[in-house]
């Protein structure tokens, strides 16, 4: 049994689609972010940096106890490893996956982070901020972009860990002033994985957790200030 620690973000769907792709079973243990959750003891213990997703698994593959992961990317190697799926042994292919995933949680997560911070929640608008993480946003879409062209996948063979980590970003396109018609790869590959059972069922996830589209200030606070 892997135990999810989430919330409905764009990391948050990285885990599950690799879940409900791999079939594993696991149950969800919520992570109100605007609540504060994320600063909870019990929380901390499992995620020290206070961000969710975090995994418990109770059933690690050496049979002792039970293993706690945090980061998004480091679930995703984890959970690759245990399954023996969605991570290549090839070396080759093994080395362009993970190439894909640390630039998915090393510049294409954060720079569109900073892209929703600035365009959507600072209470000041900053032009200069704006441009800047928009201008850096359409640049990595265009890297994206250049790799899908003629692959129908990020590593070229198959449905991979890269794949999960980048597309829930994508999807986000809308957030990030983005209009898919300008990038016709990336645009072909996101429907299609769209278009997966296990895809579908892992965004489904969030209508549990849906909230209330204003913003309090609490929520604010326990988002961007605390």
């Amino acid at each position: 049994m892997i135990e999810l620690h989430y919330w409905p973000t764009p990391n948050g769907h990285k885990i599950t689609l690799f879940l409900e792709e791999a079939g594993l079973d696991y149950r969800i243990v919520p992570v109100n972010i605007g609540t504060g959750d994320q600063f909870k003891p019990e929380f901390l213990a499992i995620s020290p940096n206070n961000r969710m997703p975090a995994i418990v698994d109770h059933a690690p593959a050496d049979g002792g106890e039970p293993i706690s992961v945090f980061e998004s990317g480091a679930i995703l190697i984890y959970l690759a490893e245990k399954t023996g799926r969605f991570l290549p042994a090839d070396p080759r292919r093994r080395k362009t996956v993970l190439e894909w995933l640390f630039w998915q949680v090393g510049g294409y997560g954060p720079m569109l982070g900073q892209n929703h911070h600035f365009s959507r929640y600072a209470p000041d608008k900053i032009a200069y901020a704006i441009e800047r993480y928009q201008r850096e946003t359409a640049r990595l879409y265009g890297v994206l972009e250049r790799r899908l062209e003629g692959r129908d996948f990020i590593d070229g063979e198959g449905y991979s860990i890269a794949d999960m980590a980048c597309h829930p970003w994508a999807d986000a396109h809308d957030w990030h002033h983005i209009d898919l018609a300008d990038y016709p790869n990336l645009r072909r590959w996101h429907e299609a994985l769209r278009q997966r059972p296990s895809v579908q069922r892992a965004y489904a996830v969030k209508e549990r957790f849906n909230q209330p589209a204003e913003m309090s200030e609490e929520t604010r606070r326990n988002l961007f200030q605390r």
